[in-house]
């Protein structure tokens, strides 16, 4: 059996850049990367205001439904057909992504360990944990840049559902944790032990 990796933590936390040191160090080769911002459900939209409104943070915005039936396919070792977000049309693309079976399954979201079905497939749960402010400081320079986002659309959103969700799923759900890591990647200590422990588990 493959062994299950999620990597959790507020929106801007610096998860994609622990996940990016764990595929230099265990090898790409050897893992199969999930995003669980791939399974935003498919909403067809009626207005621009409608999608302002929409709160991306609570989990009923993921389709877990899904999500936990291709971790368990993919974990009996078949391939699974992911799907593929547009973050600018906030809608799901035509085309798929296929993601072949390899011994270790690794997940990163902002919701993982809040979803008790999701959180039981999960054989080593990490938590990366950053300040609020810096946290923001990286989602706002993100959307701006990479999703054609406005700064007050991006400002409204996080304190409308951003933060309040954060304080009321994320932050509490680092409990599950088996390990957290403060600072994110930049804690090179902390990602050396994630990294050894990901080794002893595939021996």
């Amino acid at each position: 059996m493959p062994v299950v990796l999620g990597v959790a933590g507020g929106t801007g936390s610096g998860k994609t850049t622990v996940v990016r040191e764990l595929l230099k160090a265990v090898g790409p080769e050897r893992i199969a990367f999930i995003d669980q911002d791939s399974y935003y459900v498919d909403v067809d939209w009626e207005s621009p205001e409608q999608i302002a409104d929409y709160n991306f943070d609570h989990p009923s915005a993921i389709d877990n439904e899904l999500l936990v039936a291709q971790i368990e396919a993919i974990k009996s070792g078949e391939a699974i057909e992911v799907p593929i977000y547009d973050f600018v049309r906030h809608r799901r693309k035509a085309e798929t992504r296929c993601v072949e079976p390899k011994p270790v399954i690794l997940l990163e979201g902002i919701l993982l360990f809040a979803e008790p079905t999701l959180r039981q497939l999960l054989d080593f749960k990490i938590y990366v944990d950053t300040a609020a402010d810096i946290r923001f400081i990286r989602r706002l320079r993100r959307d701006l840049r990479e999703r054609g986002r406005e700064f007050d659309d991006v400002l409204h959103q996080y304190l409308n559902t951003v933060r309040p969700m954060h304080l009321e799923f994320v932050e509490p759900s680092k409990r599950w944790a088996d390990v957290i890591i403060p600072q994110g990647g930049e804690n090179r200590v902390a990602l050396e032990m994630v990294i050894a422990r990901i080794e002893q588990l595939l021996r």
